[in-house]
């Protein structure tokens, strides 16, 4: 099977144009350079993004409003 030429950034829909700044104390970066390096991430941003955006995703899927409670 081919591979799919990826799409120009001018045509993708999800163009990441917002960006995010943090800093993290010498713990938390100690820390998450011990996983990186453990678990052989490859790409950390991606990494951060994806682990940040599924804990939002879970707790809007706990906190949900429902029709009995």
């Amino acid at each position: 099977m081919a591979k799919k030429k990826p799409l120009p950034a001018s045509q993708r829909n999800s163009l990441r144009t917002h960006r995010q700044i943090f800093t993290l104390n010498d713990e938390e970066n100690k820390a998450l350079d011990r996983y990186i390096a453990k678990y052989k991430v490859q790409n950390k941003s991606k990494f951060i993004r994806e682990t940040l955006m599924v804990a939002i995703i879970r707790r809007f899927e706990e906190d949900h409003p429902t029709l009995f409670d």
